[in-house]
C-alpha cells in the first residue's frame, strides 16, 4: 500500500526538508547505538489522505528508546476553517545513560481551508539529572539559531512544558513557536530547516560525548531516571495538546502519536500523584492506571499504548472542557 501524498510543490518540497532532516536525526542516532532503527509506515484512510513513516529504535545499551516520526496529512473534503493539510516531523529519544538527557523536537507547518497557514516549533532539553553544562549548551544553541523569536519562544515552552499539579517542569529548556510570522514559504522553510539542524546537531553531541562516560552507573540514578520517566509520562498523557490532538483526530497512528513515552514507569509514584488532581483530570490518571499489570514497574508495551489511547479518546468524549486544563498554548491572534 503507498501513500498518496499532496502534489502541492510547496507541500512536496516541504516533505523533502523534513525527510531528509529526519534521516539525518535516524544517522546520528544509528551512530550512537551502534545499530540502526525499524521502519514503520502508517497511512491515512489506506493511504489515499496522506500518512507517513517512523524510525523506531528498540531498547539497547545505549538507548531506553527513540523514535523519529514523519506524518503528511491532507484533507481535500474540509469545510471553510478546518485543517487541510500537516507535516511534521516529531522525535523523541529517551537515552539508556541517566547522566544523558532525553530530547525532543517537533517542526510542523499547518495549512488552513481558506485560512492562515502557520508554523510550530518545539524543542525541549530533559534529563532525569540535571546537568548545568548541557543545559547552557542547549539554550546558547536556542538563542543564536531562534533569533529575535528567542524569548517570546523560550517563556512560551517554559509556560507549556510546567505541570501545575506537581509544581516542576518536564525539563530544563523549553522552546515553543507558533506563528506565521517567518516571512513566505520559503523563509518559513529555511528558518525551519536551520532550527531542526541545530537542535539535532547540539544534543547528538551531547550523546556522543558520553559515550566517554566510563564510571559506574549508580542505583540511584536508575531510581532517579524511573522517577523522572514516570513524570514524563504523566505529563505526556494528561498535559500535552498535541498528543491529545493526534489521537482525538484519527486512530491510525496511535503507536506513532505515543512513541514519545517511555519505556517502563514506576506505577506506586504514578498512583500517588492522583490526589494532586482535580476533577475530571483525577478520572484519566485513575482510568490509565487500572490498564496497567499490578506491579511496581511497569513496561510500557505496544498494548498498553494502543489502550491508552483509546481510554483518552473515551475520556474527551465524556468530559470534552477538560482539555482546557492542558498544558498552557499561546493565544495567536494572528491564526
Amino acid at each position: 500500500m503507498s501513500v498518496n501524498y499532496s502534489k502541492d510543490s510547496n507541500t512536496e518540497y516541504l516533505r523533502l526538508v523534513m525527510q531528509v532532516l529526519q534521516n539525518r536525526y535516524v544517522s546520528g542516532l544509528t551512530t550512537f547505538v551502534g545499530e540502526g532503527p525499524k521502519f514503520i509506515q502508517w497511512h491515512r484512510k489506506n493511504g489515499m489522505s496522506g500518512g507517513g513513516g517512523r524510525f523506531v529504535f528498540s531498547e539497547s545499551l545505549a538507548l531506553a528508546s527513540g523514535s523519529i516520526n514523519f506524518s503528511q496529512v491532507h484533507n481535500e473534503m474540509c469545510s471553510e476553517g478546518e485543517l487541510a493539510e500537516a507535516t511534521a516531523l516529531s522525535a523523541i529519544v529517551h537515552p539508556k545513560n541517566p547522566r544523558l538527557p532525553s530530547s525532543h523536537l517537533h517542526l510542523s507547518y499547518t495549512k488552513i481551508n481558506k485560512g492562515k497557514s502557520f508554523w510550530r516549533l518545539m524543542a525541549d532539553l530533559n534529563p532525569s539529572i540535571k546537568n548545568e553544562a548541557h543545559k547552557i549548551k542547549f539554550d546558547q544553541m536556542l538563542e543564536n539559531v531562534s533569533g529575535e523569536f528567542y524569548l517570546d519562544a523560550t517563556e512560551n515552552g517554559n509556560k507549556y512544558f510546567y505541570i501545575p499539579s506537581l509544581q516542576r517542569s518536564r525539563g530544563i529548556s523549553h522552546f515553543y513557536l507558533e506563528t506565521s510570522k517567518l516571512g513566505d514559504f520559503e523563509e518559513g522553510l529555511r528558518y525551519t530547516e536551520e532550527f531542526g539542524i541545530a537542535i539535532i546537531t547540539t544534543y547528538l553531541s551531547m550523546l556522543m560525548e558520553g559515550l566517554e562516560d566510563n564510571e559506574k552507573i549508580l542505583e540511584d540514578e536508575i531510581s532517579q531516571q524511573l522517577a523522572y520517566h514516570t513524570l514524563y509520562l504523566y505529563q505526556v498523557l494528561l498535559m500535552d495538546r498535541g498528543t491529545t490532538a493526534g489521537l482525538l483526530v484519527h486512530d491510525q497512528n496511535d503507536l506513532g502519536v505515543l512513541a514519545s513515552l517511555p519505556p517502563r514507569v514506576d506505577k506506586n509514584l504514578l498512583h500517588s500523584w492522583i490526589s494532586r488532581l482535580t476533577e475530571p483530570q483525577d478520572i484519566l490518571l485513575e482510568r490509565l492506571i487500572a490498564l496497567m499489570p499490578n506491579i511496581g514497574v511497569v513496561e510500557i508495551t505496544d498494548s498498553l499504548k494502543k489502550q491508552f489511547a483509546q481510554t483518552i479518546r473515551q475520556y474527551y468524549h465524556e468530559y470534552p472542557d477538560a482539555k482546557s486544563m492542558q498544558a498552557y498554548r499561546p493565544l495567536d491572534d494572528e491564526k
